[in-house]
């Protein structure tokens, strides 16, 4: 549960600090003393949403901090939330002083604190969300089954997705297939090699300056060893010339290895020049040849992706299509088959969601019924509609085939209307409050905070609501913001809002009222701002009413 509640610089109010403990907690203020401001404060340090606008005039950042207690395995623990957010936009959020996303904060949050305001009325008049109301009962049953039918619908959709892009291309692919025979075979009948083009490009410039090369070749081999004298026979001078005195001198020897490595490399070479000058023979024919077979590969080159490689690449590629065009009806088929068996097990998994569903919507509807009779409200009927259509195929999706509609009779004998159409204020109210004592048996969230819970009620509607707050308020910590005397009563601890100002600036204060001041302000909310001695025993007497109607 909360203990504690610290707000600075947020809106109007300058600091609020507020020490909670269990049972059930009113606040109460005139309007505009800033108790939804509290409310909001405290939805931002569980993770909803900063704006700069929340941070009061004049100061640099706003700053909320709740401490509160949570029960683990091994006992109570205390956990310290804490949110800024900057005049600039900037904020941050921490657990126990270690900085953390908003989404992390979020998701920590959720099982500590559950607040209800007025957006919670509104949900209840979307149709679209009566369905996840009804998941969230029974969740531990529902969950499983919801996470494996959007596991399998997403596989279905792809299959299916597979399978009319298939057919979408089919036309067009055998429309393609003498031409795409036509590209392998020509690229199959000229069988490029890879760096093909590089080599012929050599070839063809050594065949184009054959008697060039072959002149410098012959001059090469006469001034290594055809000459007189040659190289190859001044360099074997040296080399015997050095032997004879190798043996005297380190360096002296170094310097006779060095020139018989010399000798043997020009005799390497002379070799090879050989080589070379008795392949110049000029052939016109493979001149023209070459000529021709590196035109060719170019002319592909430039059809089939600019390289050998890439012509390659496009071969292999034309083979597979041309595979699958050639096996269409079989990949049809295995798709088929594929996404039988999907639907098929889609079909189930969504049966199984309908059947959880239905079992969980019948025990809410027990519960709701037995909640509403409790909040005065005892001639309404509420039930849970499941519309279904004749093909469930037309209904598969990731969230199951359900369209799910709440229904209420508000009065005996008018029959069974959707909720969003016939439901008044103040009976979404108590419908909320219904639903909200129904899940909180199960959901284990130890603080549930409410905010206009008591929108358009009043008299003895308003008392037992306020009666229901208290009870639920025996295994949970309650705190809720109202404006009606009959709800403040119920009350075990009470804090009053005011909004104060000097010469400089308006600011909003929390009081944690005593018995004696507790009198005063649900006078107050009884009769307006003149508290006459009717008004406080009337007070007094509500106080006493509701404090015996709970024991």
């Amino acid at each position: 549960m909360i203990t504690r509640i610290l707000i600075r610089d947020f809106a109007i109010i300058e600091e609020v600090d507020i020490d909670l403990t269990s049972g059930f907690s009113v606040i109460t203020g005139e309007t505009g003393a800033g108790k939804s401001i509290i409310i909001e404060a405290v939805s931002l340090a569980l993770g909803s949403r900063a704006d700069s606008a929340m941070v009061r005039a004049g100061k640099q950042k706003a700053f909320i901090q709740i401490v509160a207690e949570i029960q683990e395995d091994d006992g109570v623990r205390e956990v310290i939330l804490t949110r800024e957010v900057s005049a600039s936009g900037k904020s941050a959020a921490k657990i126990d002083g270690e900085i953390v996303s908003v989404a992390q904060l979020s998701a920590f949050s959720a099982r500590l604190a559950d607040i209800h305001g007025q957006y919670d009325h509104q949900s209840l008049l979307k149709t679209e969300n009566h369905i996840a109301l009804v998941d969230s009962y029974h969740s531990l049953v529902t969950a499983p089954l919801k996470e494996q039918t959007a596991g399998e619908w997403k596989l279905y959709s792809s299959l299916k997705a597979q399978l009319t892009s298939l057919l979408a291309d089919e036309a067009a692919a055998r429309r393609r297939l003498d031409f795409m025979r036509f590209e392998l075979d020509e690229i199959t009948n000229a069988n490029p090699r890879p760096e093909e083009d590089a080599a012929l490009r050599e070839r063809l410039a050594i065949l184009q300056n054959s008697g060039f090369i072959f002149e410098k070749l012959s001059e090469a081999a006469e001034l290594l060893y055809d000459g007189a004298p040659s190289a190859e026979e001044l360099l074997g001078k040296a080399m015997r010339a050095m032997q004879n005195i190798s043996a005297y001198s380190e360096e002296l020897s170094s310097a006779a290895r060095s020139i018989s490595d010399s000798y043997y490399i020009i005799e390497d070479l002379a070799s090879s020049i050989r080589a070379n000058m008795g392949k110049m023979e000029f052939s016109p024919e493979e001149l023209n040849d070459t000529i021709s077979r590196l035109d060719l590969l170019e002319r592909l080159c430039a059809k089939y992706g600019g390289s050998i490689p890439k012509m390659l690449e496009y071969r292999q590629k034309l083979l597979t299509d041309l595979e699958n065009i050639e096996n269409i009806d079989s990949l049809k088929e295995d798709l088929s088959s594929r996404l039988n068996h999907a639907e098929e097990k889609l079909i189930d998994l969504s049966a199984r969601l309908t059947a959880a569903r239905k079992e969980a919507a019948a025990e809410l509807e027990v519960k709701i019924n037995a909640e509403l009779a409790s909040l005065n409200f005892s001639n309404a009927s509420f039930a849970v509609s499941f519309t279904e259509t004749a093909d469930i195929r037309s209904r598969l999706s990731g969230n199951g085939v359900d369209n799910v509609e709440f229904l209420i009779s508000s009065n005996r004998g008018q029959p069974l209307l959707p909720l969003t159409k016939v439901a008044s204020g103040g009976e979404m109210s108590r419908m909320m409050l219904a639903f909200k004592s129904v899940t909180g048996s199960y959901d284990q969230i130890p603080t549930m905070i409410f905010d206009e819970i008591d929108s358009g009620i009043s008299g003895v509607t308003a008392s037992i609501v306020g009666e229901k707050l208290a009870g639920m308020a025996r295994h949970r910590q309650i705190v809720c913001i109202t404006h009606l005397p009959q709800i403040a009563a119920f009350g075990h601890n009470h804090f009053m809002i005011q909004k104060n100002s000097d010469d400089e600036k308006t600011f909003t204060v929390i009081t944690a009222l005593k018995d004696s001041e507790r009198v005063q302000e649900i006078a107050r909310l009884l009769g307006g701002a003149n508290i006459t001695e009717t008004t406080l025993k009337s007070a007094r007497e509500l106080i006493d009413i509701s404090s015996r109607r709970l024991s």
